[in-house]
């Protein structure tokens, strides 16, 4: 009868490891100890591998094991040390180890140190320190981090390879990860974003035949040197944002139209006096300096870059000062506002106008309506109706992005009204409409793997009169065959990106402070 509880309790601590015994264990409210021995005759040596069952010595080893019942584990390991048989091994003696157990010059178990790994790998230091010392694990933050190593890179490159780029600091600093597609998992990362980096990598590690990239121009660079017979792809997700930006300044440059047409429509409510110009206000005042600035520098001969560093701006800020017209960006600049009150403005005009003057009132009214703002920005609002100071409320358009998003989403999928309103821009602005046509036969393209029209859809994109989608045309003949299989095969970076974001949760995890070694050991490790 002792014998099968002492069976039961050695399948139930250590499960599929043979040739231990438990003497026996005692138990407080914070620790556990079991004394356990071998009870295996033979053993190998270590450095010749000849069995020898003559014993030298023994001693008691104390190990530390994963926790039993929230409770810290040692395990009190009887170990003997024996003579080696083989007259010409360099070793006289050597002690046994426990396969599952005990390791060489390790204090805790192969169990514990698994389990060690496992919550360094999924949590990193100190949260993994946090989570130990609730388990009833002696670990700091210092050995879960040492118990984190990459595991080596395979000498063969992936069939199908995801290149990505990731930020180690937004603006300043870059990686790149590498992606297996096909089995899903990260291969390796570097520590930039070169195309001599990718080159090399490439070179050392043969084989990949098809790449999935986004457009940057270093990774085509490395692909096309390293391995120029390797098939690119590029992703179908980077080609529809690059569209989506290109209908979305289309929108932006013929604001002019929908707001003139707007003005056009019959207006069924009376509305008060236009004001022969929009009183100015410190948004409207940054945005003409900023203007008058940023050209002034330029017609004097200052680069762009050197502009922007002068201005405070980010470098694209200041093209887009460069290449807008003033009344285009002033427009944007007052888009941006976020004044709730404004899409009720021709009703309250139209009320008050019609004899309703009770801001009181009048508040009750828009707030039936939707209206979540204060009464004292309504009761700001309605005595400049009582000066005759209140600027008429300008049409109502829809903003550029809700344009696009009309255009680059599928015509069944919009709602009624989102189809009423997409159909009223058309008519006012012809421009729009040929560039919801040509946008929404590229997406045709994009969904239905048809890259064998792309050069035909290319042609009639450097022919129509729309610069953005003109230049948009443009950059995709520079990269034809990638674009091409981009549209025509199934694989693509969506496996990548997914993998970045998990690149993000990492370093967020390790409040910026990890090397690269160790970020790249959390990337590529597996519990």
């Amino acid at each position: 009868m002792v014998g099968a509880t002492e069976r039961s309790i050695e399948e139930l601590l250590y499960p599929g490891i043979d040739g231990v015994a438990v003497e026996g264990f005692t138990a407080d409210d914070c620790l556990v100890v079991v004394r356990a021995f071998s009870r295996t005759p033979l053993r190998s040596c270590s450095a010749c591998g000849v069995p020898s069952k003559r014993v030298h010595s023994r001693y008691e080893r104390r190990i530390s094991d994963r926790p039993v019942a929230g409770r810290s584990t040692v395990i009190l390991l009887t170990v003997r040390r024996f003579f080696c048989d083989n007259t010409g091994c360099v070793r006289r003696t050597f002690v046994e180890q426990i396969a599952g157990i005990s390791e060489r010059y390790r204090q805790a178990s192969t169990g514990l140190r698994q389990l060690l790994h496992a919550i360094a790998t999924e949590l990193g230091g100190r949260p993994g320190s946090r989570l130990c010392r609730k388990m009833g694990v002696p670990a700091g933050r210092m050995r879960l981090l040492q118990l984190l190593h990459a595991p080596p890179v395979a000498q063969r490159a992936p069939r199908i390879l995801g290149v990505d780029e990731f930020a180690f600091r937004r603006g300043r600093n870059y990686g790149t990860i590498l992606v297996d597609v096909e089995k899903r998992r990260p291969v390796d990362v570097l520590p930039d974003r070169t195309s001599e980096t990718l080159a090399s990598w490439l070179v050392a590690h043969p084989g990949v035949e098809i790449v999935c990239r986004d457009r940057a121009s270093a990774y085509t660079r490395a692909i096309k040197e390293a391995a120029p017979h390797a098939v690119e792809v590029a992703d179908r997700w980077h080609l529809l944002r690059n569209l989506s930006q290109a209908v979305e300044k289309t929108c932006q440059q013929h604001r002019s139209c929908l707001q003139k047409y707007a003005e056009q429509a019959p207006s069924p409510t009376p509305t008060m006096p236009l004001l022969e110009a929009l009183p100015p206000t410190l948004i409207v005042q940054r945005v003409q300096q900023r203007h008058e600035l940023i050209n002034r520098m330029l017609d004097s001969g200052y680069p762009l870059s050197e502009v922007a560093r002068r201005v405070g701006l980010d470098r694209k800020t200041a093209r887009r000062y460069r290449d807008t017209e003033l009344d285009v960006l002033i427009a944007s600049a007052r888009d941006r506002r976020n004044v709730p009150l404004d899409r009720y403005k021709p009703f309250l005009q139209a009320q008050f106008a019609s004899g309703v003057t009770s801001a009181k009132e009048l508040y009750d009214q828009i707030c039936a309506q939707g209206f979540q703002g204060g009464y004292s920005t309504l009761s700001r609002y309605v005595l400049s109706l009582r000066n005759g100071v209140a600027v008429a409320a300008p049409a109502q358009i829809p903003s550029p992005r809700s344009i696009t998003a009309w255009i680059m989403r599928p015509r069944e999928s919009l709602s009624t009204s989102e189809v009423t309103r997409l159909d009223e821009v058309r008519i006012a602005c012809p421009d729009i409409t040929e560039a919801c046509n040509l946008a929404r036969a590229f997406t045709d393209l994009v969904r239905h793997r048809r890259g064998t029209m792309l050069g035909l859809w290319i042609r009639e994109a450097e022919q129509s009169t729309i610069g953005p989608l003109r230049s948009f045309g443009s950059f995709l003949r520079q990269d034809f065959d990638a674009v091409t299989a981009g549209l025509t095969l199934p694989y693509s970076s969506g496996v990548v990106e997914g993998h970045v974001c998990r690149v993000k949760l990492l370093k967020r995890s390790m409040y910026g402070r990890a090397t690269f070694a160790l970020l790249r050991a959390r990337i590529l490790a597996r519990p």
